[in-house]
């Protein structure tokens, strides 16, 4: 997959726009305008999908994206105002101005390019097959053909299974724990995921193993509504954070590893 080139930190430009934060915009004003005037950036997310995004011990959101969007809104002088949503509904919130951006892996794909803006990629990953340990096979895309395979409800994973393996039984789930209760029980024979949400998840439960090799590589960026100015002030935000040396020492923090370029 190929991925849209970065582009240069351009501080003066990032400072103008910035500028008159606090002014209210006019009836013709533009979609930054409006989020600059608010002070907030209305941050549409799941919530329910460790290590990007989940609700901690303390019923506090947590996770690698929630950190990158406060960092985020920080960059552009705002405050964070995080909107939890079930996956399937996220990019439906979008569309009727409930929240400013997405930020909950959405992959890029020239589908929803068609419909939406997206940042630079600030993850790159693969999809990854998730099974029970003792089950044999099922370590390659082909091996799903027959099988019953969970996935989020309008997700890349079911897109592309749909895409890529017709003849499997595809189940589509609106959260993650219910379809690795179904895995478990036998329901399911496998789980499409990120590979980077399966190699933490299987940590945890070491009945599941992520199996064979990450493929379909993709990339995840920040959805918002089509609007080029805003395109470009959050590459701007993103790739000053990227300078900085922030956006790695985040990636660090949760992985272990860079996995945002």
């Amino acid at each position: 997959m190929r991925f849209p080139a970065r582009r240069a930190v351009l501080s003066g430009l990032g400072l103008a726009l910035l500028a008159a934060c606090g002014e209210k915009p006019d009836a013709g004003a533009s979609a930054w305008d409006r989020i600059k005037a608010s002070g907030t950036l209305r941050i549409g997310l799941e919530g329910t999908y460790p290590p990007f995004n989940f609700q901690d011990k303390n019923g506090q959101l947590a996770g690698f994206e929630v950190d990158f969007a406060k960092a985020l809104a920080a960059q552009l002088g705002l405050k964070p105002d995080f909107r939890p949503a079930p996956f399937a509904g996220l990019l439906g919130a979008l569309e009727s101005g409930r929240v400013d951006v997405v930020i909950n892996q959405i992959t890029i794909t020239p589908e929803r390019q068609a419909k939406y803006d997206f940042s630079e990629p600030y993850t790159v990953s693969g999809i990854q097959i998730i099974k029970l340990k003792d089950k044999p096979g099922l370590d390659k895309p082909e091996d799903l053909s027959g099988k019953k395979v969970g996935v989020g409800l309008g997700t890349n994973y079911e897109q592309w299974a749909r895409t890529n393996v017709p003849k499997a039984d595809i189940r589509t789930y609106d959260d993650d724990p219910t379809k690795y209760q179904d895995l478990r029980a036998g329901r399911i024979d496998a789980v499409l995921n990120d590979r980077l949400v399966a190699a933490d998840f299987v940590k945890s439960s070491p009945e599941f193993v992520a199996s064979g090799p990450p493929f379909a590589a993709q990339g995840s960026g920040v959805a918002m509504k089509k609007d080029p100015a805003l395109k470009v002030i959050i590459d701007q935000a993103i790739e000053a954070l990227r300078a900085s040396g922030k956006l790695s020492a985040i990636s660090r923090q949760w992985f272990g590893m860079d996995v945002t370029h």
